[in-house]
Parts: structure tokens; C-alpha cells; sequence
């Protein structure tokens, strides 16, 4: 599974603690963040970023991790694509449920959220890569129902 992230300034160290926390378990990881710290770079740049690199991925289950202050910016930002389906990895069990349910690809992680609690946001991130899609009828018609708007 390919994996991309992407952070702003506000997510920055969380990324890098994050792909080092994936790598260190074999993920095939790809940073789409700024190469250095920029106080006043703007967080749909990366989102778009690392959309783009999942819906153009040759692995068709390549997912992303979007890394900002609170998390909700990215989501916003990833969800304005078709084909993509974004959550907010606030729990173990949101995490589960998304992708379970809606086939989620992207998750998106507060910064803020994850200086109070690394193993949390760890197992999370853990959580929203191993769990496979349940592929029901009524979810598939959903994500299709999503795709159509």
C-alpha cells in the first residue's frame, strides 16, 4: 500500500514523527509536504498534493494521511475531489468505521491532537490502514451515491 502525507506548517513535526512511526513498520511512504517549516504556507496546497497522488496512484488502495492543526481544514480540502473519501481519525473507532462503512482513503490528523496523545494518534493511524472495506451492498451504493454528487 502506497501512502502519502501531507501537512502544513501547524502539522509539520507531527508529519515527520508520523512517516518515521510508518516507515518503521514497512509502509511505502511518500512526504507531499514543503521540504522546510513555512509559518504562512496554506494547507489545501498539500491537501491537493497528496489527493492528487492517491487518485492518480497505480495501487489502487494507496491511501493519505493529512496532517494539520486541527485536522478539519484538510478534510474540507480533500473532500472537494471526487473519488475521494476523507474522515477525521478522532478515535480508534471512527477510524475503523470509515474504513469499514465508507472505504475511507484519506484520513486526516490533528496536530494539536496527536502533542497530547502519539500512541493514540499511532494506533489510529494503524487502525485506518488495516481495516479492510466491508464491500456491502448498501456501502457500495453509498460511496457511489457520494461519487455522483
Amino acid at each position: 500500500m502506497k501512502i502519502f502525507v501531507a501537512a502544513d506548517h501547524r502539522g509539520f513535526e507531527t508529519k515527520n514523527d508520523i512517516i518515521a512511526y510508518l516507515k518503521d513498520r514497512g509502509y511505502d511512504v511518500e512526504d507531499d509536504s514543503a521540504k522546510s517549516l513555512n509559518p504562512d504556507d496554506d494547507f489545501p496546497v498539500f491537501a491537493g498534493r497528496a489527493v492528487h497522488k492517491v487518485l492518480s496512484s497505480e495501487d489502487d488502495d494507496a491511501r493519505a494521511i493529512l496532517i494539520c492543526g486541527t485536522g478539519q481544514g484538510m478534510i474540507m480540502a480533500a473532500n472537494r475531489f471526487r473519488g475521494i473519501r476523507a474522515g477525521f481519525g478522532w478515535s480508534r473507532q471512527a477510524a475503523k468505521v470509515m474504513r469499514n462503512d465508507e472505504d475511507a482513503n484519506i484520513i486526516a490528523i490533528s496536530a494539536e491532537m496527536y502533542q497530547h496523545d502519539q500512541v493514540l494518534i499511532e494506533n489510529i493511524i494503524e487502525d485506518f490502514l488495516t481495516t479492510p472495506f466491508a464491500a456491502a451492498p448498501r456501502f457500495i451504493r453509498r460511496n457511489a451515491e457520494l461519487d455522483s454528487l
